[in-house]
């Protein structure tokens, strides 16, 4: 018997590799979750796309909190079992009239991990619409061959190496739009991607990335937090999770993690 997600809604997952929209929280507390972001950038002096990457729930226990929100975890609980693994999460935030963009990609390129048993929930804080650059998904790619990558590293992309997807139809892009406190999810293995804002207001959300425990890294050992069940497995060290914001520990993990990532020893998506 499934924990949120209906039998239908679990098989559609399977073959088109995402499911939406399903409510997380209410808006009111998506605004407060949007404050400490915003919190988060006014504490240090840059936008969060630049720091909040990868680990972000490290950042503040309040973010930890919403990794564990079980209306998410039973909804991933119904797609990859009881044993979950929170791996990592990062902030998309595009301002005002953003230029900025995310390309073509799937994660199952960059994430490391094996096998491909990642989804990712991105959980939006602000109402996530066409007009601002909501994510948009290639359904059913989950299933077809691995499309190529190439590495752009375009200013305007919001990835960190600006991979793309080579030969992709834009055309066949489906908008997944959600409301403040509303989430999404994507198998790992799903091309998506979203455009730029242009609306007079931000758009805000928060990816968490989640694994099943018996799921390894291909490069190397690292963290990952336990969020639901038992790991029986032990392939990955623990995470020094915050006690308070912007925890020293907890903080230079994220650095570090992020570091790694746009350096090239640990690639992502």
């Amino acid at each position: 018997m499934t924990k949120h997600l209906t039998a239908p809604q679990v098989e559609h997952f399977k073959q088109h590799g995402y499911a939406f929209p399903f409510r997380a929280i209410d808006t009111s507390e998506a605004a407060q979750y949007r404050a400490r972001i915003e919190a988060y950038e006014a504490h240090v002096g840059e936008d969060a796309n630049r720091s909040l990457k990868i680990k972000a729930h490290l950042a503040s226990p309040a973010f930890v909190e919403l990794a564990q929100n079980p209306r998410i975890l039973d909804a991933v609980q119904d797609l990859i079992g009881p044993d979950i693994l929170l791996f990592g999460s990062s902030v998309f935030a595009k301002n005002a009239n953003d230029p900025r963009y995310v390309s073509w990609h799937q994660d199952s390129t960059y994430f490391g991990l094996a096998p491909h048993e990642e989804v990712t929930v991105w959980v939006g804080l602000t109402d996530a619409t066409s007009e601002n650059g909501c994510l948009r998904i290639l359904p059913g790619s989950n299933c077809e061959p691995d499309f190529k990558h190439k590495e752009t590293f375009d200013e305007d992309n919001m990835l960190a190496k600006g991979q793309s997807l080579i030969g992709v139809n834009d055309n066949f892009g489906l908008e997944m739009p959600l409301q403040a406190g509303e989430f999404s999810i994507h198998h790992e293995r799903t091309a998506h991607s979203s455009r730029c804002n242009t609306t007079d207001d931000r758009r805000i959300g928060f990816a968490f990335f989640y694994i099943p425990t018996h799921v390894t890294s291909t490069i190397g050992r690292r963290r990952a937090t336990l969020v639901r069940g038992e790991d029986r497995f032990g392939h990955w060290d623990e995470e020094a999770l915050p006690t308070r914001d912007y925890d020293e520990p907890a903080m230079e993990q994220l650095h570090q993690a992020w570091g790694q990532y746009r350096d090239g020893e640990v690639k992502g998506g």
